[in-house]
């Protein structure tokens, strides 16, 4: 087969990280597999030299002159490779894509990445969605968010993990929590300071780490001075290794008010991190922690509660371990051999 992948760019992020994975994959597999970056030519993941990369230039910035450019490129692309498969990643790429494709002969397949209702333009979308020939999920419950024809045609795939996963850690862990994830109103890390804050009070002898880049970097350690926790909270940026960076911390922690399925959520599950996790729509971290059992949820927007969690697990350490070793089992569930065959049951149709 040949498989293009449509996506903004390949800077860091869950839904580059996906694709990542399987373009490597499919091309192992001995398919013809490209990527197609309509704003920027940043790659932050290490891809295979067989797939090719394709860039329709820089941000548009709002320009209709400069979508249109991006639109046209991408129709003469794709008609170019009338027997691709075309598979759009997000939102505004999966309206692109589909737009650019139509009336050509190719099948379009498209992924909703994040919770289809922070969609400011559902009516669009949904337009645009119908005339996909598929629609890949991460969750039943986003799924379900999808009337008519997007919504029969639709299928759940949750993301899959790299093979090549460093294993899980056993022994004793540095004082220290962590997270990783953009910088942005999504993942509410806001949150995380104020749980932390009156987290430390109790245990003053951990560390909170924030992995990942975005704008409100600067407002984030405002705020981490403010809590006067400044001195333990550090901002290392993005990092292509994360579960190498973080297997041997005390407990991995996602705040996010609303999500997909979090990579790096189940990644720190898999290296036996015991994890914390808001029950955030649209299901992502349901569908990977049981409560209790291989993990703790917690309300959205609950400072409070995520500080007594974490209070939980630093308390009884056996309990956290207990927590980690049955979370380990994720690698299983979400193997890339398991996701990757689903991906490419989709693809052929």
């Amino acid at each position: 087969m040949e498989i293009i992948f449509v996506t903004a760019s390949m800077t860091g992020g869950g839904t580059e990280r996906v694709i990542s994975l399987l373009a490597n994959r499919f091309v192992q597999e001995h398919h013809q597999v490209s990527i197609f970056m309509t704003a920027g030519d940043e790659v932050a993941y290490t891809l295979r030299e067989e797939i090719g990369l394709f860039s329709a230039g820089g941000q548009s910035g709002g320009s209709l002159r400069k979508r249109l450019e991006r639109i046209k490129k991408m129709r003469d692309y794709f008609r170019n490779r009338p027997h691709a498969v075309i598979c759009g990643m997000g939102v505004e790429t999966n309206l692109f894509t589909v737009l650019a494709a139509w009336g050509l002969k190719n099948r379009v397949v498209i992924s909703e990445r994040n919770d289809p209702n922070q969609c400011g333009y559902k009516r669009l979308r949904n337009f645009f969605y119908n005339r996909a020939d598929v629609l890949v999920c991460q969750t039943e419950e986003a799924r379900r968010c999808f009337p008519g024809r997007a919504g029969k045609r639709a299928v759940v795939i949750p993301n899959p993990l790299a093979p090549e996963l460093v294993g899980p850690f056993h022994g004793e862990r540095r004082r220290e929590i962590v997270t990783a994830g953009r910088l942005t109103f999504q993942k509410n890390h806001a949150l995380l300071l104020e749980s932390f804050a009156l987290f430390h009070r109790k245990y003053a002898d951990y560390s909170l780490v924030i992995y990942g880049k975005g704008e409100l970097e600067d407002e984030l350690r405002k705020k981490a001075a403010e809590l006067g926790i400044a001195d333990y909270v550090s901002f290392p940026g993005f990092t292509a290794n994360l579960p190498e960076k973080i297997r041997d911390a005390s407990i991995y922690v996602l705040s996010s008010d609303y999500e997909g399925i979090s990579n790096s959520l189940a990644e720190a599950m898999a290296v036996g991190l015991p994890v914390i996790s808001t029950d955030c729509p649209i299901g992502g971290s349901k569908m990977c922690i049981r409560d209790g059992q291989n993990g703790l949820l917690v309300p959205v927007g609950d400072a409070q509660r995520l500080a007594s969690a974490m209070e939980r697990l630093a308390g009884d350490p056996a309990y956290a371990a207990g927590l980690g070793r049955e979370a380990e089992q994720i690698r299983e569930r979400y193997s890339l051999e398991s996701i990757g065959h689903l991906w490419m049951k989709c693809l052929k149709g």
